[in-house]
């Protein structure tokens, strides 16, 4: 009896343990992530303060999370532009048919290329690996692009991105980790190269997908420079990080500086509002990243999906 008592209270004793070392763990994991968050969320957190704090009171510093006094006159300064709306437009467009095309033709040149019966897989491998190191230049490209026919046109903007090597890369890379056998039984069952991509290969790739589509489309979402190289005087093909470009610049020339001498008049109705450059930075930040921000959730499940098939072996 007491061999079984003896036994019970060290099984007693080992619980209690147990559960103070889980609690500990517990408490420290929720700290370190709650500490984590805050540094991930304070600097976004404070550039929505200052874009929505008045740009005089912004000056005298000490805005961390909330503004001191509220306004929305540094919003009404950037979108009182004529050409805001219809360059979101183009921005828009470009960014999902950007996209889309780019994660298609990537995913079909990555399931050619992750074929070991093509001979040519590796030639051609090492020709787009190349390019990551070796380009012609600024110029040579404007001629090119030039000679194509793509200046002043909504494609120059498409055509030119719609084969990234690093998404490429990426996405090949995952279709070399599927099972062959999957492969092999819709050979079995009679499906065509094309029948296999498009029945098999894209439902698979869709974690590696989600994440190149995130990828290409916020690159496609924050390109300026391709619009000043290409299509600069024509307004209609202008993008939204293009114009808030142009707004930054015309403040910063306007200014020279950021003090309280050095203000731009903005109108809003009859009142007369007064913005600065550090102002106008904050809420062209915000105005730029929110629509991507409002995208990843959608995409998060994917990314979740993606860790899950990767942890199945065999």
């Amino acid at each position: 009896m007491e061999n079984v008592a003896v036994k019970k209270n060290k099984r007693i004793k080992h619980r209690v343990s147990s559960s103070t070392g889980d609690r500990l763990f517990v408490i420290c994991n929720y700290s370190f992530m709650i500490f984590l968050m805050i540094i991930t969320l304070y600097p976004f957190l404070n550039v929505l303060a200052v874009s929505l704090n008045s740009a005089q009171d912004s000056i005298k510093g000490g805005i961390y999370l909330l503004p001191r006094e509220w306004t929305i006159a540094n919003y009404s300064y950037i979108f009182r532009e004529a050409t805001i709306f219809h360059a979101t437009l183009i921005s828009v467009l470009r960014t999902v048919i950007g996209t889309v095309v780019t994660v298609f033709c990537s995913a079909m040149l990555a399931f050619t290329l992750s074929r070991q019966e093509y001979v040519l897989r590796k030639f051609i491998t090492v020709a787009f690996i190349m390019t990551m190191y070796f380009n012609g230049g600024l110029i040579p490209n404007y001629l090119l692009m030039r000679d194509m026919g793509l200046v002043g046109s909504f494609w120059v903007y498409i055509l030119p991105g719609i084969i990234g090597v690093f998404n490429l890369i990426i996405i090949r890379s995952f279709i070399e980790n599927l099972p062959e056998s999957i492969l092999e039984s819709g050979k079995m069952d009679g499906a065509g190269d094309y029948r296999t991509f498009f029945s098999i290969i894209l439902p698979l790739t869709v974690p590696v997908l989600a994440t190149v589509a995130l990828f290409s489309g916020v690159y496609q979402w924050n390109s300026w420079f391709d619009v000043f190289l290409y299509n600069s005087s024509d307004s209609n093909l202008s993008t939204l990080q293009y114009e808030l470009q142009k707004i930054l610049q015309n403040s910063n020339t306007t200014t020279g500086t950021s003090s309280m001498d050095g203000m731009i008049q903005g109108a809003s109705g009859a009142q007369q509002n007064m913005v600065t450059p550090m102002a106008v930075r904050a809420t062209m930040t915000i105005v730029a990243s929110v629509p991507i921000i409002m995208v990843y959730p959608f995409l998060q499940k994917y990314f979740v999906k993606g860790m899950m098939v990767g942890g199945v072996k065999g």
